[in-house]
C-alpha cells in the first residue's frame, strides 16, 4: 500500500546512518541491538563468560577477567574488536563470523568513544526554565540539533499543517470550508486559534478516547467486545476525562481502584472487569501505564535485558490485584479484605514473597501472616458488608493505586512519551511502551523537562497537547535526518478511525459512520505500529470494500455529485485534489488523471467516483502529511 514510501525511513536504521554520529547514538541505534542479538546470551545478566557482560554500556566499558574489552578511540587494540576478525583465536562470536558492516560499525563506535559525548545530561535540561511547553520543546530540540549538526527540515505549508492538526486532534482531515477559513484568518493568530478551537470541540475527547481505549485495553478480537465497552460506560468514562481535562493521575487512579463511586468514575471498572479475574493479564496491562514499560519478560526470571525490572516487580504487581473478583451483573470488581499472600519461585528454585513493590523502589507496607497462620475474613472488615460489590476498609488495590499515581515520576514520563509518539509518530523513548534502561531517551533533556512540567501542572493533558502541536518542531516538513532527532516530520500511517472519518469528509458527508469505522478497524487494526507491514486483508479492503463503494456513488450533496456537475475534466480534477489532498495536482498528475477522466466523459459521475477511490486509497492519503 504505502510500504515503498516508508522505505527511506527504514533505510536510516542501516549501518550507513551511523557515519559521523556520536558514540551514544551509535550505541543505541546499532551496537546495543547487535550485542543483544549476537553476544548477550553468553555475556549478559544470566551468564557472564570470562566475567564479561555486554548488555549495558557501563558493563562493556568495565571489561572482564582479561581486563578492558574496549580502549576508547583504539579499535585495533580493543579485544572486543580484534576477536571479531576471521581467524582470531579466540574468535567471537564462536562458530559465527559477523558481517563486514557489523564489524565496521563496532570500529566506528569504539573510535567515537574517544570523543566527548555530544549529549548533555538529563539534569542539565531539567533545571532550565521556559515560559511554555512549546518554547521548551523548540529550545531543547534546537540545542540537540546543534550538537548533532542537524539542519531541521523547512516548515510544512499552512494547508498541510492544518490537515496534520485536524488528523491529530480530532481524527479527520479538515473539510474544504474549514481549510479555507483557516487560510483566510490572520496569520499571526490563526494557528493558536485553531488549536484552541479543536481542543474545545466535541471531536477532541472522542478521538483521544479512541486512542486510549486501544492503548489501555487493546483492539478487540470479538465483535461484541467493543460494544460492551461502550454499553458499560468505559468509552464515556474516557471521553469525560479528556473533555473535562481531568488530571491524568486521577483518571488512572479511578480505573485502577475500580470503585465507580463518583459520577465521573462511572465506567472506570471496565479496565479490570474486561480482563476476567486474570491477575497476570491485569498486571501486564497496568505496567506500561504506571511505569511506561512492559514487564512481561520478568514472569519467570529477572528481565534478561532491562536489569532494573525484577521478577519481584512482576509478581508484586500481580499481588496488587489478586484480591479482586468480578461481580457478574454489576460490572463491579469486588475485593477481599484477606488473602492474596503468594510466593513466586526464582530461577534458583528459591521461594520469595510477592510483595507489592514499584519500579521506583517504593513498597506497599503490609503485615504478612506468619508461618501457616491464616487470616479470618469477617463482615467487620468491609465498608458495607451487605453491598453487592464489597469494598474492604483496607484495600490493597487502592493503596497500590495511591502509590502509583502520587510521587511516581514514571507515570508522567509514560504519558508524555506516549502522547509524543501520537503527534510525532515515534516516542522520545522508542518503542513507546518500553521505557527502560534498554531503550535510552533520544532526547533525554526534553523528556525530563516535559515529564516534570506535566507533573507540576497537575497532570494537565491539554496543556501538554497544546504545547506539542504549537511547537515549531511539530510544524516541520519531511526530512532524511535520523528519526530520533525529530528534525523533520516522520511519515506515519493513519489509524482506521482517522481513515474512516477522513474518507467521509473528503466525500462531502458527515464524518461519523459506525459501519465504515467498524469495517476499517477490522481491516486495519494496528494503531501506531512499531513497524508497519501492509497485509493482504488491507489491500483487499482498499481495493473492493462495499463500505467504500457505498458512499462514493453519486448522491445528493456528496463530492461525487458536485464534481460530476462541473463543466470540464480540469475543474473536476482540481476539485478532487482539493477535497482529498487539500492541494492542487502537479503537472504529471494533471496530465495523467485528466486523460483518465477524459476517457470517461460519457459517464462523468463514474469517472469521478473511480478517481476519488484511487485518491482515497493512495499512499498520500493513507499517511500523515
Amino acid at each position: 500500500m504505502y510500504h515503498s514510501r516508508l522505505l527511506p525511513l527504514l533505510l536510516l536504521l542501516g549501518p550507513q546512518a551511523s557515519v559521523g554520529a556520536d558514540s551514544s547514538v551509535l550505541w543505541a541505534r546499532k551496537i546495543q541491538p547487535l550485542f543483544d542479538l549476537q553476544c548477550v546470551k553468553c555475556h549478559g545478566p544470566i551468564e557472564q563468560k570470562a566475567g564479561l557482560e555486554l548488555d549495558t554500556l557501563q558493563a562493556v566499558l568495565k571489561g572482564g577477567e582479561s581486563g578492558p574489552a574496549v580502549l576508547p578511540g583504539k579499535p585495533a587494540e580493543s579485544i572486543l574488536f580484534t576477536q571479531l576478525a576471521a581467524g582470531a583465536d579466540p574468535h567471537m562470536p564462536p562458530k559465527k563470523q559477523l558481517s563486514d558492516a557489523d564489524r565496521e560499525a563496532i570500529s566506528q563506535w569504539i573510535t567515537a568513544l574517544a570523543a566527548a559525548p555530544a549529549r548533555q545530561t538529563e539534569a542539565a535540561g531539567a533545571q532550565k526554565h521556559f515560559a511554555s511547553v512549546e518554547q521548551a520543546i523548540d529550545s531543547l530540540l534546537a540545542q540537540s540539533w546543534s550538537r548533532g549538526a542537524f539542519t531541521p527540515a523547512p516548515p510544512t505549508t499552512e494547508a498541510l499543517w492544518c490537515r496534520r492538526l485536524h488528523l491529530d486532534l480530532v481524527g479527520r482531515i479538515p473539510s474544504e470550508q474549514e481549510l479555507e477559513a483557516f487560510l483566510k484568518a490572520p496569520p499571526e493568530s490563526r494557528r493558536a486559534a485553531l488549536v484552541d478551537s479543536l481542543l474545545a470541540s466535541a471531536e477532541y475527547p472522542l478521538h483521544m478516547r479512541e486512542l486510549w481505549d486501544v492503548f489501555l485495553l487493546g483492539r478487540t478480537k470479538r465483535g461484541n467486545s467493543e460494544d460492551r465497552r461502550k454499553q458499560n460506560g468505559w468509552w464515556a468514562f474516557l471521553e469525560t476525562a479528556f473533555r473535562t481535562n481531568r488530571p491524568w493521575n486521577e483518571t488512572v487512579r479511578a480505573f485502577l481502584t475500580a470503585r465507580a463511586d463518583k459520577p465521573e468514575d462511572k465506567g472506570s471498572t471496565w479496565f479490570l472487569y474486561e480482563r476476567k479475574n486474570d491477575h497476570q493479564v491485569i498486571a501486564e496491562a497496568v505496567a506500561p501505564v504506571v511505569y511506561g514499560t512492559k514487564i512481561d519478560c520478568a514472569q519467570c526470571h529477572d528481565h534478561p535485558l532491562a536489569r532494573e525490572i525484577k521478577q519481584a516487580h512482576y509478581w508484586g504487581l500481580v499481588t496488587a490485584f489478586n484480591r479482586g473478583k468480578n461481580v457478574e451483573g454489576s460490572n463491579g470488581v469486588a475485593e477481599s479484605a484477606t488473602g492474596g499472600f503468594v510466593n513466586f519461585t526464582n530461577l534458583k528454585k528459591e521461594s520469595q514473597p510477592a510483595l507489592v513493590t514499584l519500579l521506583t523502589g517504593r513498597t506497599l507496607s503490609e503485615t504478612w501472616p506468619a508461618g501457616d497462620q491464616k487470616q479470618e475474613d469477617s463482615d467487620e472488615q468491609y465498608l458495607d458488608p451487605k453491598a453487592k460489590v464489597r469494598v474492604p476498609k483496607y484495600s490493597r488495590r487502592e493503596a497500590f493505586a495511591e502509590l502509583a499515581t502520587h510521587e511516581n515520576p514514571l507515570l508522567a514520563r509514560a504519558f508524555v512519551n506516549r502522547m509524543w509518539s501520537v503527534f510525532f509518530g515515534r516516542g522520545i523513548v522508542h518503542p513507546a511502551d518500553q521505557m527502560n534502561e534498554r531503550n535510552a531517551p533520544a532526547q533525554p533533556e526534553l523528556l525530563d523537562w516535559l515529564a516534570r512540567d506535566f507533573s507540576a501542572s497537575n497532570h494537565d493533558a491539554r496543556r501538554l497537547v497544546r504545547g506539542i502541536v504549537l511547537s515549531h518542531a511539530y510544524a516541520l516538513g519531511a526530512s532524511a535526518h535520523p528519526p530520533e532527532a525529530f528534525a523533520g516530520a516522520l511519515e506515519r500511517p493513519l489509524s482506521a478511525e482517522q481513515l474512516a472519518r477522513s474518507w467521509r469528509v473528503a466525500a462531502g458527508l458527515s464524518a461519523d459512520s459506525e459501519a465504515l469505522r467498524k469495517a476499517a478497524v477490522a481491516a486495519i487494526p494496528d494503531l501506531l505500529p512499531y513497524e508497519y507491514s501492509a497485509s493482504f486483508q488491507q489491500a483487499q479492503f482498499l481495493n473492493s470494500s462495499p463500505a467504500l463503494a457505498g458512499f462514493l456513488q453519486s448522491s445528493p450533496g456528496n463530492t461525487t455529485e458536485r464534481l460530476a456537475a462541473l463543466p470540464d475534466t480540469s475543474a473536476r480534477l482540481r476539485g478532487a485534489f482539493a477535497a482529498v489532498y487539500s492541494r492542487e495536482p502537479d503537472a504529471e498528475e494533471t496530465a495523467r488523471l485528466q486523460a483518465f477522466l477524459e476517457a470517461r466523459k460519457t459517464d462523468p459521475a463514474g469517472g469521478v467516483r473511480d478517481l476519488l477511490w484511487a485518491l482515497l486509497t493512495s499512499a498520500e492519503f493513507l499517511t500523515m502529511p
